[in-house]
C-alpha cells in the first residue's frame, strides 16, 4: 500500500493528515486529486455514522485504501452542540441563524461565542473519529478527543476550525497560537489517526 486518499478537500485537515503522515512513506491524495469527483452526503447522526459512510462510499468509488474522519466540537453548555453539525453551525437554527460575512469558520466562531457570551461553565471537547477502508480487505476505526474549554474571544492564525477559540486542558494557549508539531500531539484529530497508522502498521508493517 503506497497511496491513500484522504476523503476531504479542507485544506486544514489534509495538511495535517500529511504532516502525520511524512514518516510512513504513503502518499496522501485529496479528493481534489481525484479524475473524477462523486459526492457523499455526510447525514449520519453521529461522526462514526458520518466517517464509515464517507470510507466506504469514496472507497467503492476510487477502489483504492480511503481515510474518512469525521470530527466536531461538543459544547457541554450547550447540550453538546454544535456536534456533527459543526462545520455548518453557522446555518443551524439554533436561535437565529449567523451571517457568513468573512468565511464559515469565522461565522461559525461568532455564532457560539454569541451563544456563550453570559456563559461562565465554557467546558468542551473536540471529536475525532477516522475510519480506514480498503475495498479488498477489512476496514479499521480509531477514535481520538481533546478536552478544554471556550477562550473568551479568537486567538492565534496557525489552525482553522474552532481552533481560535479552543484552550487545551492543561495550556493557556489556544490551538491556534500552538505549533502544528505540539496540535497534532494533543488533538483529537493527531490522536485517532496516530492510533489509526499504529494498527495500519500492524497490518502493512509501515515504518512508525
Amino acid at each position: 500500500m503506497d497511496k491513500i486518499l484522504i476523503a476531504t478537500t479542507n485544506k486544514g485537515k489534509l495538511r495535517e493528515f500529511r504532516q502525520i503522515f511524512a514518516q510512513t512513506g504513503i502518499q496522501i491524495l485529496s479528493l481534489d486529486d481525484m479524475p473524477e469527483r462523486v459526492d457523499v452526503e455526510e447525514d449520519g447522526k453521529t461522526f462514526m455514522e458520518n466517517a464509515v459512510k464517507k470510507a466506504e462510499g469514496y472507497g467503492k468509488f476510487y477502489k483504492i485504501p480511503v481515510i474518512a474522519e469525521d470530527s466536531g466540537l461538543e459544547v457541554e453548555a450547550l447540550d453538546g452542540y454544535p456536534g456533527v453539525y459543526s462545520a455548518r453551525f453557522y446555518e443551524i437554527d439554533f436561535g437565529e441563524k449567523e451571517p457568513v460575512k468573512k468565511d464559515k469558520d469565522t461565522a461559525n466562531i461568532n455564532k457560539l461565542l454569541r451563544l456563550l457570551a453570559n456563559v461562565k461553565k465554557r467546558e468542551a471537547r473536540f471529536v475525532s473519529v477516522a475510519v480506514f477502508y480498503n475495498p479488498y480487505e477489512e476496514g479499521l476505526i480509531a477514535e481520538g478527543e481533546c478536552r478544554g474549554k471556550i477562550a473568551l474571544q479568537p486567538r492565534g492564525e496557525k489552525g482553522f476550525g474552532y481552533d481560535p477559540i479552543f484552550v487545551p486542558e492543561g495550556y493557556t494557549k489556544t490551538m491556534a497560537e500552538l505549533e502544528p508539531e505540539e496540535k497534532n500531539r494533543i488533538s483529537h484529530r493527531g490522536k485517532a489517526v496516530k492510533k489509526l497508522i499504529s494498527m495500519l502498521s500492524k497490518v502493512y508493517s509501515l515504518p512508525i
